[in-house]
Parts: structure tokens; C-alpha cells; sequence
């Protein structure tokens, strides 16, 4: 996937957070995502995560490959979403695996459940 057509995706969402009212004033979880053919290579990337601001996460898929999730609690930016998913593509790209996009999720305020 090219390096444009990411960016191009990041702004988008970046643009829909900033209108939906997004905190970009304090720090969030941001899921980052990769998809590998096998528990293994899932495995291998994860194990290159550690410490206090990053989690991860292997979970199997349901046509046999493997999704790891890479927490990190960052600013909501461009640049470093930009730079946190390529140095992601640079480890997961070696170990067969493909990105599969990025995530935050937005807390809403004054709803009642």
C-alpha cells in the first residue's frame, strides 16, 4: 500500500475526530494493526513491544491468520501516527505481515446509558 494513500487516510480520519470534538489536548490509547499468515510471525512481531505506553495483543482471525493489535498511548497526531505505523511496517513487513490500519476510540461526554 502506498505511503499517499496512508497519509491520505490519516487526514480524513484526523479530520472527522477534530469535527466530532476529539481531545487532542492529552494523550490516548491508539490501536495500531497487522494481519500474519500464522501464530508465529504474530508472535515474533509482538514480542518486539515493551513497556509501560505500549501493550500488545495475537488473536486469531477467522480465515486462519493471525491479527496483532499495538497499543500505544500517544498524542493524536499526524506525524506520530505517521511515524508509529511506518516504523510498525518496517518491523511487521519482514515477518510477512501487512498493516491493517489504526484506531482510537473517542469518549463521549454528558451521554446517558
Amino acid at each position: 500500500m502506498s505511503a499517499t494513500f496512508h497519509e491520505d487516510v490519516s487526514s480524513n480520519v484526523l479530520l472527522r475526530m477534530k469535527e466530532g470534538g476529539f481531545d487532542f489536548a492529552r494523550v490516548h490509547p491508539i490501536e495500531f494493526y497487522a494481519v500474519f499468515p500464522d501464530r508465529e510471525r504474530a508472535s515474533a512481531a509482538a514480542s518486539n513491544f515493551r513497556g509501560e505506553c505500549v501493550n500488545t495483543q495475537i488473536a486469531p482471525r477467522d480465515d486462519g491468520a493471525w491479527d496483532l493489535q499495538v497499543s500505544k498511548v500517544m498524542y493524536a497526531t499526524f506525524d506520530g501516527i505517521g511515524d508509529f505505523e511506518q516504523d510498525l511496517e518496517n518491523l511487521v513487513e519482514p515477518l510477512g505481515g501487512v498493516l491493517d490500519g489504526w484506531g482510537v476510540t473517542q469518549e463521549l461526554s454528558g451521554c446517558a446509558v
